[in-house]
């Protein structure tokens, strides 16, 4: 049999609780992937992304729903280490890439800038550009639940506001297109027990700016630090990470100061 067999029956038996059931929950739960749909699923080189891919590769197998999938690798400028072990892992997990190449870091490093906001507005313009060169309507990204719960704390901590990242959402600026976060419900650390269950090595960080963790840590961020500071969190309470991601679907607008909605600022003492 070949590996990537065994690896596509490890997402549906082995971590079928952890992993495959969580996906279809997320697309059910969310409505996140519908009939006719032509989806472009993203892929970045990393474990999330690959996942992603083999997930909606075996929703499009053996699901009810009949759809589209193009699995597309935007090139920013990856070196030569980065870019081949993409392609080997796509060979090896059967996936079939499409790779189209950007200048995103050599216009950030003429800039002179390490702004990762910068660099993350770019990619998200050059993928909402393939996709609608493509005719796709969605576009599928690989965040994973950690990932939701460590924006929302970084959005607290640093922003100073209370939102998370959505499951879906409308683009702005490209009219019918819609982003999808299937891996929505899933843990982080599911999927780097599947990752290693397989033996599978991928690109863990591939900017150019930080190339010397690229194939070994995760850097250092205000993301890695919510990702501590969680992880101390659930040594005192197991179940941290899961209320800080039901709250954000619980919130008492009784007992609140204020609230933001469509640009408009509404106060506790409008309605006292």
């Amino acid at each position: 049999m070949e590996p990537y067999k065994e690896i596509e029956r490890s997402i549906i038996k082995k971590f079928r609780k952890e992993i495959w059931s969580k996906f279809i929950k997320a697309i059910k739960d969310y409505q996140l992937i519908l009939e006719n749909d032509k989806i472009m699923v993203c892929i970045s080189g990393g474990k999330d992304s690959f996942l992603l891919a083999k997930c909606i590769q075996e929703l499009q197998r053996h699901g009810k729903i009949h759809f589209e999938a193009h699995y597309v690798v935007m090139d920013p400028g990856y070196n030569e280490v980065n870019r081949q072990l993409i392609i080997d892992n796509a060979r090896y997990l059967n996936v079939p890439i499409e790779i189209f190449h950007t200048d995103i870091y050599d216009i950030v490093e003429s800039l002179d800038s390490k702004n990762c906001y910068l660099c993350a507005r770019m990619r998200r313009g050059h993928l909402y550009n393939k996709a609608q060169e493509l005719g796709c309507n969605k576009i599928a990204l690989g965040h994973h639940f950690d990932d939701v719960i460590e924006t929302t704390l970084l959005s607290l901590f640093y922003g100073a506001e209370i939102k998370t990242m959505l499951p879906k959402l409308h683009s702005d600026h490209f009219q019918g297109i819609e982003l999808i976060r299937p891996l929505y419900l899933v843990k982080e650390d599911s999927i780097l027990s599947w990752k290693n269950k397989n033996h599978l090595n991928f690109i863990n960080c591939a900017c150019r700016f930080t190339e010397n963790c690229s194939l070994t840590d995760n850097g250092t961020s205000k993301r890695n630090e919510m990702k501590k500071l969680i992880q101390e969190f659930r040594k005192r309470n197991p179940y941290v990470d899961y209320n800080i991601f039901k709250a954000l679907d619980n919130i008492n607008l009784n007992c609140v100061l204020g609230y933001t909605k469509d640009d408009e600022k509404v106060s506790f003492l409008d309605n006292y």
